[in-house]
């Protein structure tokens, strides 16, 4: 997935999913989710798990590395929308990123 398509995270999980032929039960059952619960996040009603995010990348053969950013951005992007604000708070937390990284370097995982 990449951002320039501009569809949301569900969106992209259902179009992968019907391009596989997978059902909504099907794919729920390989996610170990509900299959009403798979439908909320295709039509954004519900967030997606990031726990599941392996699993996901597995079955349509992903990369689990750009799937976590393209997650991560959209909990940015809706975040900066409900609250009403303008973009200029990326280029804030940029900076505070910035910071965070000169103050307290993050230790490896």
């Amino acid at each position: 997935m990449t951002s320039h398509k501009m569809q949301n995270f569900g969106e992209y999980i259902k179009q992968l999913r019907t391009q596989k032929g997978f059902t909504l039960t099907q794919l729920a059952a390989k996610l170990g989710i509900d299959s009403a619960n798979l439908s909320k996040i295709e039509n954004d009603k519900r967030p997606f798990d990031e726990k599941k995010l392996p699993a996901l990348c597995k079955i349509f053969s992903l990369n689990l590395e750009d799937m976590k950013k393209e997650l991560l951005s959209e909990k940015i992007a809706k975040k900066v929308y409900d609250m009403g604000t303008d973009s200029e708070v990326f280029l804030l937390a940029e900076k505070k990123v910035e910071y965070m990284k000169q103050s307290k370097p993050r230790k490896n995982k």
